[in-house]
Protein backbone atom coordinates (compact mmCIF):
# COMPACT_ATOMS: atom_id res chain seq x y z
CA UNK A 1 0.00 0.00 0.00
CA UNK A 2 2.83 2.42 0.98
CA UNK A 3 4.50 1.26 -2.61
CA UNK A 4 1.20 2.14 -4.34
CA UNK A 5 0.54 5.43 -2.88
CA UNK A 6 4.21 6.75 -3.53
CA UNK A 7 3.73 5.40 -7.04
CA UNK A 8 0.43 7.69 -7.06
CA UNK A 9 2.15 10.72 -6.24
CA UNK A 10 5.56 10.21 -8.19
CA UNK A 11 3.89 10.22 -11.40
CA UNK A 12 1.55 13.50 -9.98
CA UNK A 13 4.34 15.06 -9.90
CA UNK A 14 5.82 13.87 -13.36
CA UNK A 15 2.47 14.80 -14.89
CA UNK A 16 3.19 18.01 -13.50
CA UNK A 17 6.35 18.51 -14.61
CA UNK A 18 4.98 17.87 -18.61
CA UNK A 19 1.86 20.10 -18.30
CA UNK A 20 4.55 23.06 -17.55
CA UNK A 21 7.54 22.54 -19.66
CA UNK A 22 6.00 20.90 -22.79
CA UNK A 23 3.72 23.80 -23.65
CA UNK A 24 6.84 26.38 -22.39
CA UNK A 25 8.95 24.70 -24.83
CA UNK A 26 12.03 25.21 -22.75
CA UNK A 27 13.25 23.42 -18.99
CA UNK A 28 15.29 26.85 -18.72
CA UNK A 29 12.12 28.71 -16.87
CA UNK A 30 13.07 28.29 -12.86
CA UNK A 31 9.35 29.45 -11.58
CA UNK A 32 8.05 26.24 -12.63
CA UNK A 33 11.08 24.82 -10.88
CA UNK A 34 9.52 26.59 -8.06
CA UNK A 35 6.49 25.86 -8.27
CA UNK A 36 7.27 21.68 -8.80
CA UNK A 37 9.90 21.85 -5.66
CA UNK A 38 6.40 23.47 -3.18
CA UNK A 39 4.08 20.61 -4.46
CA UNK A 40 7.15 17.58 -3.94
CA UNK A 41 8.12 19.18 -0.69
CA UNK A 42 4.52 19.33 -0.02
CA UNK A 43 3.43 15.34 -1.32
CA UNK A 44 6.79 14.79 1.02
CA UNK A 45 5.45 15.84 3.87
CA UNK A 46 2.32 14.89 3.48
CA UNK A 47 3.21 11.43 2.82
CA UNK A 48 5.82 11.60 6.12
CA UNK A 49 2.50 12.20 8.19
CA UNK A 50 0.45 9.95 6.97
CA UNK A 51 2.75 7.11 7.09
CA UNK A 52 4.64 7.73 10.49
CA UNK A 53 1.90 9.28 12.60
CA UNK A 54 -1.56 8.57 10.78
CA UNK A 55 -1.31 4.94 9.04
CA UNK A 56 -4.96 4.21 8.32
CA UNK A 57 -5.16 7.20 6.39
CA UNK A 58 -3.79 5.15 3.93
CA UNK A 59 -6.29 2.84 2.92
CA UNK A 60 -8.77 5.70 3.30
CA UNK A 61 -7.29 7.21 0.41
CA UNK A 62 -5.91 4.73 -2.00
CA UNK A 63 -9.24 2.47 -1.52
CA UNK A 64 -12.65 2.99 -2.98
CA UNK A 65 -14.90 4.38 -0.12
CA UNK A 66 -18.63 4.50 0.44
CA UNK A 67 -20.47 7.77 1.65
CA UNK A 68 -18.81 10.62 -0.49
CA UNK A 69 -20.94 13.56 -1.63
CA UNK A 70 -21.79 14.12 -4.77
CA UNK A 71 -21.43 17.10 -4.82
CA UNK A 72 -17.35 16.96 -3.42
CA UNK A 73 -16.94 14.34 -6.58
CA UNK A 74 -18.16 17.10 -8.77
CA UNK A 75 -15.90 19.62 -7.63
CA UNK A 76 -13.23 17.79 -6.68
CA UNK A 77 -13.30 16.76 -10.63
CA UNK A 78 -13.91 20.15 -12.07
CA UNK A 79 -10.82 22.04 -10.01
CA UNK A 80 -8.59 18.90 -11.48
CA UNK A 81 -9.50 20.02 -14.95
CA UNK A 82 -8.67 23.50 -14.42
CA UNK A 83 -5.83 22.96 -12.53
CA UNK A 84 -4.62 21.20 -15.67
CA UNK A 85 -5.78 23.90 -18.07
CA UNK A 86 -4.48 26.49 -16.09
CA UNK A 87 -0.56 25.06 -16.08
CA UNK A 88 -0.59 24.32 -19.92
CA UNK A 89 -1.85 28.05 -20.23
CA UNK A 90 0.77 28.94 -18.27
CA UNK A 91 3.46 27.40 -19.81
CA UNK A 92 2.12 28.18 -23.15
CA UNK A 93 1.76 32.20 -21.75
CA UNK A 94 5.89 31.40 -21.23
CA UNK A 95 6.08 30.17 -24.50
CA UNK A 96 4.48 33.33 -26.06
CA UNK A 97 5.09 35.72 -24.04
CA UNK A 98 1.26 37.09 -23.12
CA UNK A 99 1.65 38.29 -19.79
CA UNK A 100 3.60 40.92 -18.27
CA UNK A 101 4.09 43.11 -14.96
CA UNK A 102 5.11 40.19 -12.95
CA UNK A 103 8.48 41.35 -10.90
CA UNK A 104 11.18 38.59 -9.43
CA UNK A 105 10.22 40.23 -6.10
CA UNK A 106 6.53 39.32 -6.53
CA UNK A 107 7.43 35.70 -8.11
CA UNK A 108 10.14 35.37 -4.90
CA UNK A 109 7.06 36.41 -2.38
CA UNK A 110 4.28 34.18 -4.59
CA UNK A 111 7.01 31.19 -4.03
CA UNK A 112 7.24 31.92 -0.12
CA UNK A 113 3.56 32.39 0.39
CA UNK A 114 2.84 29.05 -1.90
CA UNK A 115 5.15 27.14 0.19
CA UNK A 116 4.16 27.98 3.64
CA UNK A 117 0.61 27.71 2.59
CA UNK A 118 1.50 24.03 1.76
CA UNK A 119 2.99 23.89 4.80
CA UNK A 120 -0.49 24.56 6.60
CA UNK A 121 -1.76 22.07 5.03
CA UNK A 122 0.88 19.34 6.16
CA UNK A 123 0.34 20.60 9.57
CA UNK A 124 -3.60 20.51 9.65
CA UNK A 125 -2.97 16.87 7.72
CA UNK A 126 -0.33 16.01 11.12
CA UNK A 127 -3.36 17.99 13.53
CA UNK A 128 -6.49 15.37 12.22
CA UNK A 129 -6.03 11.36 12.10
CA UNK A 130 -9.71 11.80 9.52
CA UNK A 131 -7.92 13.68 6.77
CA UNK A 132 -9.81 12.18 3.97
CA UNK A 133 -9.52 13.12 0.21
CA UNK A 134 -12.96 13.04 -0.03
CA UNK A 135 -16.14 14.86 2.30
CA UNK A 136 -17.42 11.67 4.34
CA UNK A 137 -18.15 10.14 7.87
CA UNK A 138 -15.89 7.78 8.62
CA UNK A 139 -18.17 5.71 10.66
CA UNK A 140 -16.13 2.68 10.15
CA UNK A 141 -13.04 4.09 11.99
CA UNK A 142 -14.32 6.46 14.42
CA UNK A 143 -14.24 9.48 13.42
CA UNK A 144 -13.77 12.52 15.77
CA UNK A 145 -13.35 16.10 15.59
CA UNK A 146 -10.06 17.24 14.98
CA UNK A 147 -9.54 20.11 17.48
CA UNK A 148 -5.41 20.59 17.59
CA UNK A 149 -2.93 22.45 15.81
CA UNK A 150 -4.54 24.65 13.07
CA UNK A 151 -7.83 23.77 14.13
CA UNK A 152 -7.64 25.72 16.86
CA UNK A 153 -7.86 28.80 15.23
CA UNK A 154 -10.27 28.07 11.71
CA UNK A 155 -12.26 25.14 11.55
CA UNK A 156 -10.39 24.34 7.53
CA UNK A 157 -7.27 25.08 8.13
CA UNK A 158 -6.02 22.86 4.75
CA UNK A 159 -8.19 24.64 2.87
CA UNK A 160 -6.90 28.00 3.79
CA UNK A 161 -3.50 26.71 2.90
CA UNK A 162 -4.47 25.23 -0.53
CA UNK A 163 -6.31 28.73 -1.16
CA UNK A 164 -2.98 30.55 -0.43
CA UNK A 165 -1.03 28.37 -2.78
CA UNK A 166 -3.47 28.88 -5.65
CA UNK A 167 -3.57 32.06 -5.05
CA UNK A 168 0.12 32.39 -5.25
CA UNK A 169 1.10 29.63 -7.87
CA UNK A 170 -0.07 31.71 -11.09
CA UNK A 171 2.34 34.95 -9.91
CA UNK A 172 5.09 32.20 -9.65
CA UNK A 173 4.64 31.58 -12.82
CA UNK A 174 3.81 34.77 -14.18
CA UNK A 175 0.93 34.30 -16.32
CA UNK A 176 -2.44 36.42 -16.01
CA UNK A 177 -4.87 33.79 -17.59
CA UNK A 178 -3.56 30.96 -15.79
CA UNK A 179 -4.26 33.60 -12.01
CA UNK A 180 -7.88 33.73 -13.67
CA UNK A 181 -7.98 30.02 -13.95
CA UNK A 182 -7.03 30.27 -9.72
CA UNK A 183 -9.25 32.63 -9.30
CA UNK A 184 -11.80 30.06 -10.13
CA UNK A 185 -9.90 27.24 -8.23
CA UNK A 186 -10.17 29.27 -5.19
CA UNK A 187 -14.12 30.21 -5.80
CA UNK A 188 -14.93 26.39 -5.82
CA UNK A 189 -12.57 25.85 -2.51
CA UNK A 190 -14.69 28.69 -0.49
CA UNK A 191 -17.95 26.63 -1.81
CA UNK A 192 -16.43 23.51 -0.55
CA UNK A 193 -15.58 24.80 2.62
CA UNK A 194 -18.74 26.04 3.15
CA UNK A 195 -20.69 23.06 2.22
CA UNK A 196 -18.23 20.66 4.17
CA UNK A 197 -18.82 22.59 7.00
CA UNK A 198 -22.64 22.22 6.80
CA UNK A 199 -22.38 18.56 6.59
CA UNK A 200 -20.27 18.08 8.85
CA UNK A 201 -22.40 20.05 11.40
CA UNK A 202 -24.91 17.93 10.28
CA UNK A 203 -23.66 14.53 10.39
CA UNK A 204 -20.28 14.83 12.35
CA UNK A 205 -20.87 14.07 16.26
CA UNK A 206 -19.61 17.12 18.81
CA UNK A 207 -19.16 19.59 15.08
CA UNK A 208 -21.46 21.80 16.03
CA UNK A 209 -19.84 22.66 19.39
CA UNK A 210 -16.44 22.72 18.35
CA UNK A 211 -17.98 25.42 15.72
CA UNK A 212 -19.30 27.50 18.35
CA UNK A 213 -16.11 27.20 19.92
CA UNK A 214 -13.79 27.88 16.75
CA UNK A 215 -16.05 30.38 15.17
CA UNK A 216 -14.21 30.78 11.62
CA UNK A 217 -14.33 29.01 8.98
CA UNK A 218 -11.03 30.03 6.91
CA UNK A 219 -10.19 33.43 8.04
CA UNK A 220 -10.35 34.47 11.56
CA UNK A 221 -12.55 37.12 12.69
CA UNK A 222 -13.56 37.55 8.86
CA UNK A 223 -15.36 34.05 7.84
Amino acid sequence: MIRRYLLRETLSILGMAVVLFWPAGTLDWWPAWGALAVSLGWLAGTGFVIIRLHPDLLAERLERRTGAKRWDSAIGGLRGLVTLIRYIVAGLDQRYGWSSGFSPAARLIALAAGALGYGLFVWATAANAFFSQVVRIQTERGHTVATGGPYRFVRHPAYLGVIAYEAAVSVLLGSWPALALSAVSVAMLVARTALEDRALRAELPGYADYAVRVRSRLLPGIW
